[in-house]
């Protein structure tokens, strides 16, 4: 194994009720006033809008709401936020939703505390040096940002979708109850097992030094969530299956699986950007068609990890028989494979490309990942 440091300061509260104690959590941290993020308004249909209302007026703590959070958030709205934030002087954001309400989040967090634009601090212009306190109710299992310091957001205006990563994005306390993420759609429940997947296999694959371990924490993790993917679409109100789908999300990149691993990368996610970016398709979906796609080209490359994945994800016998094994199962659950699933064609690829070109180079893998090499990737996904 190579040294490493692991360092996560987010302390998770996890099961059912876990959000009646919202308000205890930031009043213990001070908290006078929070900007409320969401998404839709099904947190105030369902009642947990009321029940964190209620939790944090215990505590004297007064909210202000910012709603509309789409997925694939934008800047624009995170500049709403900001702006909000400072105008009411908030100490602390809340993040009441999935993974694109909490990446706003961290952006309005890291935009309040910023004196410039709060894109420069995503096209790397200035460094997140500080941002307001964090705090997470999560709706939706997926994206892991419950207990990471990274965000995704997408320039409207620009179409580049980029990140920003920094110790002062971790959020205080998440809240994780997995009864709160039993109203997911089947399909966002199918997108949401692809991007834990494509966490997973990024480090898995691509690492120069992959030690057993966690290959072996990887493989049971994929395998925990084909599991219990399929419980899921067998019965929407399986408790179990929905709590280890969700703790599977969060070990998938809070950093415990990448400990001792070194040189590694996130071609899908930089490729899959471009597609979310410009066509504004659901993360989970791109990931899924991307992929397979992406395997198909970087098998030889590092045979033995793809024949250790296919033996032990889905007992068969060679890597590309795991790569179609994947992308069988995609197929089963309803995730999309093919670009056209995406209303994406042939004809579009030169834009997704040179759209791409801003995100491997953000990821550092410019050099590999050429528009040759980019466009060679996507045909695999026609």
């Amino acid at each position: 194994m190579e040294n490493f440091t692991f360092f996560n300061p987010t302390k998770i509260e996890f099961g059912t009720g876990k959000e009646l104690l919202i308000g205890r959590h930031l009043a213990e941290h001070g908290i006078k006033k929070v900007l409320l993020c969401y998404g839709s308004e099904r947190i105030k249909r369902e009642g947990l809008f009321d029940i964190v209302n209620q939790s944090l007026a215990d505590k004297g703590i007064v909210i202000v709401e910012l709603g509309g959070i789409v997925s694939n958030p934008v800047i624009s709205k995170v500049r709403e936020g900001i702006a909000l934030a400072r105008a009411h002087q908030v100490s602390a954001i809340l993040s009441v939703g999935g993974g694109s309400v909490l990446d706003s989040s961290k952006a309005i967090a890291a935009g309040v505390r910023y004196d410039g634009d709060v894109w420069d601090l995503f096209v790397g212009k200035a460094p997140v040096e500080s941002a307001l306190p964090l705090f997470a109710i999560l709706t939706l299992a997926a994206t892991g940002s419950e207990m990471n310091a990274g965000a995704v957001v997408t320039n409207d205006e620009t179409r580049e979708k980029f990140f920003i990563m920094a110790p002062p994005l971790f959020p205080k306390v998440s809240i994780v109850n997995p009864a709160l993420m039993q109203g997911v759609s089947r399909d966002y429940l199918v997108y949401s097992a692809s991007d834990v997947i494509a966490h997973l296999i990024e480090a898995y694959f691509t690492a120069t030094v992959h030690p057993k371990l966690q290959s072996r924490l990887v493989e049971s993790l994929i395998n925990t969530v084909i599991e219990t993917t399929e419980a899921l679409l067998a019965d929407p109100a399986d408790y179990g299956a929905r709590a280890e789908f969700a703790w599977a999300a969060t070990l998938a990149l809070n950093g415990l699986t990448f400990s001792g691993v070194a040189g590694f990368s996130y071609p899908n996610h930089a490729i899959e950007h471009a597609l979310s970016a410009l066509f504004n398709v659901p993360h989970g979906a791109g990931l899924s068609v991307v992929v397979p796609a992406w395997m198909k080209w970087y098998r030889d490359r590092n045979p033995l990890q793809f024949e250790r994945f296919a033996k032990n994800v889905f007992g068969v016998d060679t890597g590309e028989a795991g790569i179609a094994a994947l992308q069988a199962w995609y197929d089963k659950i309803g995730t999309p494979t093919r670009l056209s699933q995406l209303g994406i064609n042939e004809s579009d690829l030169p834009a997704i490309v040179e759209n791409a070109r801003g995100n491997v180079r953000v990821f550092g893998i410019a050099d590999t990942y050429t528009p040759e090499v980019v466009t060679a990737i996507l045909k695999n996904a026609l």
